[in-house]
């Protein structure tokens, strides 16, 4: 990755400004602050919403903003808002982070951070990582469990650079349903590199690390292993943090009411089955440009393009052409005479009466406007959307939330001509779960009892269709896209008809800082001639401790 490398010496000047790391992305923390950016009235300054993760310095100063200025407050807003602030105590003036009575004098001085050291030349963070689960599922062979354990650190040089590392190493035997798709794609989900454990379990190590600065103050840099996700909803049509960790440098860019968001990744093209080998690789281009319409509206536009260029030694390069950042990629392909994959699309946010949001996403992969006007199914009108709703407070029952989303991918959407230009990452989709040619509705219900005790119910019901005999009907976005059944009568859902449906119940409750016990039901229907798991139901109870729940919602 020499020219990562290459532009971050560029950009890297004799001065610099103090830079944040980011909380780790974690669905149930990242909904805290997005409820209280709606609770607010207005949009936070120090945060974009769509662009994840989020800087600790912008959730600090949002959960010290709403502190001061939204009134009323119930008992468990102000506990959550404490919490928010205690974990990001190094950019807030809130001193209730600091412990009664430190472990020898030495260990957990300050609530969240089982050591912490801080000087004005150097800053660090150290806190253990435990995720210990069991579980009960039916018909099984062998009952599910999660042992990982491992060390999370983050921290500042000099008060300009930002640093962060997560290091775990994890044993599991998932529910079948989850084995079957282990199997299948040769990847454990949201995971790289694994082998065997036992009969019937995983055995991988999960590692992230980056570092952060500001060569400029509207300017942040990031470059290093970690993943991102695009978007306000449950699911992201765009990016999301489905697949495994990857090589990126990302810029972001503040001016006035506008965010711009340039992200260089080198990814892996192809994972062949068990071998030491260097993996072919393949690159990933994105850009990002959204404005604050008022204080409640947000419109962006985006861009995106995944290319590689095989060799005989199967390691790819990068094409240069694609490091500016600010150029309009599809005229790229056209100047060099290439094939890549490029997408493009919109996405927006309304928050309302400080209870609504409101949020969608339009991605086009490819098309032609007088196909579409057809109605021919041309197999080549590539488009994925997604809508959905936020509602905080309903009924005016405090800590009571809701969301409801719809998303949908059309046949053949983020499929390729190759590995090299598919929209996947170590053979995992990178958008959504599910691939392409699916429905998909998404019920989340939140409710906070009590200070420490979180309630979540989840209900997703899709329909999508899967291969049979060989054929290709677009739903695997890792297949090439010349193998597809038909040039017209294309819809969505076509080949195998399946129906999903999926539901979670979780009591979560937080014993101290960051550690949690989760007692969850999981039942999951599927009801289609494919072969596999149909019917599964799973009852467990998990140990968590700095880091969040590991979820198989596919």
């Amino acid at each position: 990755m020499v020219f990562l490398l290459l532009s971050i010496a560029c950009l890297v000047p004799a001065k610099t400004f103090s830079q944040s790391v980011y909380a780790p992305l974690n669905k149930d923390y990242y909904h805290l602050a997005e409820r209280y950016e709606i609770k607010y009235g207005k949009f936070a300054e120090g945060m974009h919403t769509h662009i994840k993760p989020f800087e600790r310095k912008g959730i600090a100063q949002l959960a010290d903003s709403i502190s001061l200025l939204v009134s009323p407050l119930s008992r468990r807003d102000r506990f959550n808002l404490e919490y928010l602030r205690n974990d990001n105590w190094e950019w807030t003036d809130s001193a209730s982070n600091d412990s009664r009575k430190p472990i020898l004098g030495v260990f957990y001085d300050k609530k969240s951070d089982l050591y912490q050291y801080r000087s004005d030349d150097f800053e660090v963070h150290i806190n253990p990582v435990l995720y210990l689960g069991a579980g009960v599922a039916s018909d099984e062979s062998a009952n599910p469990f999660i042992n990982t354990r491992g060390v999370e650190v983050r921290g500042m040089i000099a008060k300009k650079i930002g640093f962060y590392t997560f290091m775990t190493d994890n044993q599991a035997t998932f529910p079948e349903y989850v084995r079957e798709r282990i199997n299948f794609y040769n990847a454990v989900p949201g995971e790289g590199y694994w082998k065997r454990f036992k009969q019937n379990g995983v055995d991988f190590f999960t590692a992230r690390g980056y570092i952060t600065f500001s060569p400029v103050k509207p300017i942040q840099i990031q470059f290093g292993h970690d993943k991102n996700f695009i978007g306000n909803g449950y699911r992201s049509m765009i990016l999301s943090d489905f697949s495994n960790n990857y090589l990126f440098l990302k810029i972001n860019t503040r001016v006035w009411r506008f965010n711009y968001t340039n992200l260089f990744a080198q990814m892996n093209a192809d994972i062949p089955s068990f071998v030491d080998a260097i993996y072919p690789k393949k690159y990933f281009a994105f850009h990002h440009l959204s404005i604050n319409v008022g204080k409640n509206l947000n419109l962006g536009v985006f861009e995106a393009v995944m290319f590689g260029r095989s060799d005989s030694t199967r390691r790819g390069s990068f094409d240069l052409n694609y490091l500016n950042p600010i150029i309009f990629y599809r005229s790229i392909e056209q100047q060099i005479g290439s094939e890549d994959n490029a997408l493009l699309g919109v996405d927006f946010k309304w928050n309302f009466l400080r209870r609504f949001s409101v949020y969608g996403q339009l991605m086009l992969d490819e098309f032609l406007l007088k196909e579409i006007r057809a109605g021919n199914g041309w197999w080549a009108n590539k488009q994925a959307g997604q809508i959905g709703i936020k509602y905080i407070d309903v009924a005016g029952i405090p800590n009571l939330d809701l969301q409801l989303e719809a998303n949908i991918a059309r046949p053949y959407t983020y499929s390729h001509e190759s590995p090299y230009t598919s929209y996947t990452h170590y053979n995992q989709p990178l958008a959504h779960p599910l691939g392409a040619n699916f429905y998909e509705y998404i019920g989340i219900v939140r409710y906070q009892p009590l200070n420490r005790l979180s309630l979540t119910g989840k209900l997703i019901y899709a329909e999508y269709g899967g291969d049979s005999n060989g054929q290709n009907w677009g739903g695997n976005v890792l297949l090439p896209y010349q193998t597809k059944v038909q040039e017209y009568g294309n819809e969505i859902g076509q080949g195998v008809k399946a129906y999903l449906a999926y539901g979670d119940f979780t009591a979560s409750y937080q014993l101290r800082h960051n550690l949690f016990i989760d007692a969850r039901q999981i039942v999951r229907r599927v009801n289609s001639s494919l072969p596999g798991r149909k019917n599964t139901a799973f009852a467990s109870l998990a140990l968590r401790w700095n880091i969040p729940q590991r979820q198989h919602e596919f």
